[in-house]
């Protein structure tokens, strides 16, 4: 083949238009995906009330104001699926953050995140537990993490985001921004402020640092891969001295690989099995 062959200059260029309701398909993507951490789905009245917010008939507070009014009939008549309800209520918020253009690496802001996110579900959302705790992880051989003390909660997250405000991501090549989200997120979700959803409330708090700081995030891998967030996070914290397991943040690493690289969940394919201890 000649080089003249290999010419593609006369060759026209194709515009990529996106369909109709991407961007709001991939913040709804999200919105789900991130429910299987806690092994919930959602309603099929949610799942009609989504479709229309993607085709644009809906907006986002008409979703909210006919979902609010399909669960007090749901109260009424006794018959409330509460996983569902869960569901339901903190994808539509995590939407309705997601179309805020706002973001504060602050401890307030984490605080604000979670209040927002449960506030249909939880008494307690937006405040730190008060009591220490323990979960069993099938990919610890139902071992745990070490949690943060309860007591140092605020302690340990002001020292994480001090040491993150004096980092400067615009001078970092994206191996060291992967590198330095991964430590930062590992650090955080370690802590475990809240008695319920940090996964998901430090997921968003991610997303919109990312965003924050200018890089294109691949929302849909949560769609898919949320589980794998989660247990990358578990094995990302967990060591044991007496068995000589120590910490391995490389599954995190592979995760913000795909979120930031668009590699379309490849690289955590092949990993997933090999997080098992």
């Amino acid at each position: 083949m000649s080089e003249k062959d290999l010419d593609s200059s006369i060759n026209d260029y194709n515009e990529i238009i996106n369909p109709k309701g991407y961007f709001k398909q991939l913040e709804w993507d999200m919105a789900i995906g991130l429910q299987e951490v806690d092994n919930l789905k959602s309603s099929k009245y949610l799942e009609e009330l989504i479709e229309k917010s993607i085709l644009g008939e809906l907006t986002i507070e008409e979703v909210e104001k006919k979902l609010k009014d399909y669960y007090i009939e749901k109260e009424k008549q006794n018959s409330i699926n509460y996983n569902e309800l869960e569901c339901d209520f903190v994808s539509m918020r995590i939407v309705e953050l997601l179309e805020k253009d706002d973001f504060e690496l602050s401890i307030d802001y984490l605080k604000y995140i979670h209040k927002y996110l449960f506030q249909d579900v939880y008494e307690f959302a937006g405040e730190f537990r008060n009591v220490n705790f323990s979960k069993h992880e099938i990919i610890l051989n139902n071992d745990s993490v070490a949690y943060g003390d309860c007591k140092t909660l605020m302690e340990s997250l002001e020292y994480d985001i001090r040491l993150e405000k004096e980092k400067n991501y615009k001078d970092m090549s994206i191996v060291d921004v992967i590198k330095n989200i991964t430590d930062f997120s590992s650090s955080i979700w370690q802590v475990h402020p809240f008695r319920e959803g940090n996964t998901r409330t430090i997921a968003l708090f991610i997303e919109k640092y990312l965003i924050s700081l200018g890089y294109n995030v691949y929302k849909s891998l949560f769609k898919d891969k949320s589980v794998y967030f989660r247990n990358a996070l578990v094995r990302g914290n967990y060591f044991n001295n007496v068995l000589g397991i120590q910490e391995d943040k490389s599954y995190l690493i592979k995760f913000y690989e795909n979120l930031l690289l668009d590699l379309f969940g490849k690289v955590i394919e092949q990993n997933s099995q090999n997080m098992l201890l």
